[in-house]
């Protein structure tokens, strides 16, 4: 996931003078760079638009999730960010409130729940979709949340904007990170098999988990991933050795031709 955060730093979320008053060493530090195993803690305490406190578990509601940091009064690129996230989930196939949970979670501690609704409402339309949208507002919960899955924004107090990584995270029902996403290259294809995978077999058919098979998915790095390089590679030699092998069993029964006289 290294990579994948060098790839975001290269689409901070900036417009025009938007970084006025950034140096590069604080453009440096916007990133998303989830560690292996990074993990959401259940129990953590984080804040909903409506003002009710509850656990971060009960936000997954145990169901794989996008998670999408926002800043609820972006004048950039969230609100495009999400409406994108929207489309692309939408055209998954795969059913909201069911098969997973959409988590926006606030990065600005001086949002307000309206600002948050407001935003969610004018970029969600789909019922369904909203109706399983957990919107969490900023504060010590959200900040304790971005840094369990190292995400960082640099604040510009010349604009009052930030920069920071345009990314998605899709995370399995226990908090963990499965895929880090850019929000601004999201295709349904590619987000219904990082929600497929997070699923851990609950989400998606048979075809999606021979994809995922097949593929060694990976939508930052390719379509084959170290894993699957390896099998294939290994695939390849012994069909290499089974042929040998045939060639081998063949010559022996047919035994040595005679030699025709002059």
């Amino acid at each position: 996931m290294r990579a994948f955060a060098a790839a975001l730093v290269m689409s901070l979320a900036l417009a025009g003078t938007a970084q006025a008053g950034l140096t590069e060493r604080d453009l440096a530090g916007a990133v998303l760079a989830p560690p292996p195993g990074a993990r959401v803690p259940l129990t953590l305490p984080v804040q909903d638009a409506a003002g009710r406190s509850l656990a971060f578990g009960a936000a997954l509601g145990g169901r794989p999730a996008l998670l999408i940091p926002v800043d609820y009064t972006c004048r950039t690129i969230c609100g495009p960010a999400l409406a994108i996230a929207a489309d692309a989930l939408a055209e998954t196939g795969l059913r909201p409130g069911a098969d997973y949970t959409l988590i926006t979670v606030g990065f600005d501690p001086n949002d307000s729940p309206a600002d948050a609704r407001a935003l969610v409402e004018a970029r969600i339309p789909d019922p369904a979709l909203a109706g399983a949208t957990v919107i969490l507002t900023g504060g010590a919960g959200a900040e304790a949340l971005l840094e369990a899955v190292d995400y960082r924004a640099a604040y510009d107090a010349e604009t009052d904007q930030f920069a920071h990584p345009a990314g998605v995270l899709a995370l399995t029902p226990d908090g963990r990170v499965a895929r880090a996403l850019s929000s601004l290259a999201l295709n349904p294809r590619d987000l219904r098999l990082a929600l497929v995978e997070a699923g851990e077999g609950r989400v998606g058919g048979l075809t999606d988990r021979i994809t995922l098979l097949c593929s060694g998915f990976d939508p930052v790095h390719g379509v084959y991933t170290p894993l699957i390089r390896r099998i294939l590679t290994i695939a390849g030699a012994l069909t290499v050795a089974a042929l040998a092998a045939a060639l081998v069993w063949l010559h022996r029964r047919v035994g040595p031709q005679p030699q025709g006289g002059g």
